[in-house]
C-alpha cells in the first residue's frame, strides 16, 4: 500500500511539473503549442570582449562555430517577432572566462538566473504586445539588445 501511495505522489508531482513547464513566463495557464526558438550564446573572445551569437528558429547547431566573425556575434541582440506568437529564448553561457551571464526582458517577464560557465536556461513567453523592447544583461551592461514585436496584420 505504501508503495502505491509513493508512486501516486511521484506521478502527480511529475504531471504537475510537466504541465507547469508549458506555462509562459507572462501567462497564467499552460500553452500546448510549439514555440519558436531563439538561441543566444554568451561568449568572450580576445580583442572583442563579451559578446554573443544568436540564431532564431531551428537548433543551436549553427552556434557551434568557433569563428566569431561579424556576421554572427555582437553586443546587441536583435530579434523580430510577431504579436501573439509563443516564443522560447534559450540562453547558453559558453564564456570560458568563467563569467556569469543573464538575460532580462521586463515587458514579458523574461528573467534568467545568473548562469555559470556551460549552463543554460530556456524561458517561454507570449509576444502579446507590439512594440520595441529593451533586452538587458545585469552582469554585463555593455551587452544589450532589442526585441521588435510587430503586428503582422498592420502594414508597415
Amino acid at each position: 500500500m505504501t508503495v502505491l501511495v509513493v508512486a501516486g505522489v511521484l506521478v502527480s508531482q511529475g504531471a504537475y511539473a510537466a504541465i507547469n513547464s508549458t506555462r509562459p513566463s507572462n501567462g497564467n495557464s499552460p500553452m500546448f503549442a510549439i514555440p519558436s526558438n531563439s538561441f543566444i550564446k554568451a561568449v568572450h573572445s580576445q580583442g572583442k570582449g563579451y559578446s554573443f551569437m544568436h540564431q532564431s528558429s531551428g537548433s543551436s547547431k549553427g552556434l557551434r562555430s568557433p569563428n566569431l566573425g561579424d556576421k554572427t556575434s555582437n553586443q546587441n541582440v536583435l530579434l523580430t517577432l510577431n504579436t501573439g506568437s509563443l516564443e522560447t529564448i534559450h540562453l547558453i553561457n559558453e564564456d570560458t572566462t568563467n563569467s556569469k551571464h543573464n538575460l532580462n526582458l521586463d515587458e514579458f517577464n523574461v528573467h534568467t538566473r545568473d548562469l555559470g560557465y556551460f549552463e543554460s536556461q530556456s524561458i517561454i513567453f507570449i509576444a502579446d504586445k507590439a512594440g520595441t523592447f529593451k533586452v538587458y544583461f545585469n552582469i554585463h551592461p555593455e551587452m544589450t539588445g532589442t526585441i521588435v514585436v510587430r503586428d503582422p496584420t498592420q502594414v508597415p
